[in-house]
């Protein structure tokens, strides 16, 4: 672990997997710490991956105000990191709520960002998100899987606003292409690796201004990579197709029998998308 000091004084730690070309890698939750990401189904062995820690998760420090955990007020953060890093311009990858920091650091500063590698990622920045229908859509694909039932009953609750904490553990399978060891393991992580009081701010009121945002990136140069997966609800494959369509040069991805979490579905098919994408 490596660490820098953001604008405001808080100490925020970084975790460098891998070896070649930086690739600064933005986690999700939101407010989850990188070691979710493990290292992206071997992509840490194509490039080197700079994880960030953002405020007040995994190794990073708690700022003095909690309201800098709002996503725009982050962004501060990730231009810090760059500078620290000594980079003119970047590659970035985000992961789900990790896609509207990204969209906010580029639209913020688009001459510093060489590509945009968007992974299963939200797009609120821009206006654009999904929705109950859209989760009840991709659920729908999961009829013939043993968990169906159990989870889609746990689903109806979570939309009712009456879910339990064994509702949202019931949920998960529809988070993952497959429902095995592995994603067991990966989604039980998730309580020990989140800031839950951050992620209530993280998209609070004020966070997001999709139409100046939209206007910035018509200046975007770089090229971008809109990966989502096939049975995952947020985005749907459509839904990342609209985001794709907003920036000035960007690519859609679907990969086929992935969740929310592509790199743990099919490293290889998700390692080899990332890396032809980067090496243009």
């Amino acid at each position: 672990m490596t660490a820098f000091t953001a604008p405001d004084g808080t100490e925020l730690a970084y975790h460098l997997v891998g070896e070649g070309e930086p690739l600064l890698v933005l986690p999700g939750g939101p407010m989850r710490a990188s070691a979710y990401l493990g290292d992206l189904g071997g992509l840490s062995s194509r490039r080197q991956l700079v994880m960030l820690d953002l405020r007040g998760t995994g190794d990073s420090g708690i700022p003095a105000d909690p309201a800098t955990y709002r996503v725009d007020r982050q962004a501060a953060d990730v231009e810090a990191l760059r500078e620290h890093l000594g980079l003119d311009r970047v590659d970035v990858l985000a992961h789900s709520a990790g896609g509207d920091l990204a969209i906010i650091l580029a639209a913020r500063h688009p001459r510093r960002i060489r590509t945009l590698t968007l992974i299963t990622a939200r797009a609120r920045a821009l206006g654009v998100d999904f929705t109950e229908e859209h989760r009840r859509e991709a659920a729908a694909l999961r009829t013939a899987e043993p968990w169906f039932t159990t989870a889609r009953d746990a689903y109806e609750a979570v939309w009712a606003g009456s879910a339990t904490e064994a509702d949202w553990d019931a949920i998960a399978p529809f988070f993952y292409g497959r429902w095995d060891t592995a994603a067991r393991a990966h989604a039980a992580a998730d309580v020990e690796q989140s800031n839950y009081e951050a992620a209530d701010i993280y998209a609070s009121d004020g966070a997001f201004d999709p139409a100046a945002a939209r206007d910035a990136i018509t200046a975007l140069d770089a090229r971008v990579l809109i990966l989502a997966g096939e049975l995952d609800g947020g985005p749907l494959p459509r839904v990342a197709a609209t985001v794709a369509g907003l920036f000035p040069k960007a690519e859609l991805a679907v990969q086929p029998g992935a969740g929310h979490f592509p790199w743990l579905d099919d490293p290889f098919r998700f390692s080899g998308t990332v890396e032809t994408f980067l090496r243009g």
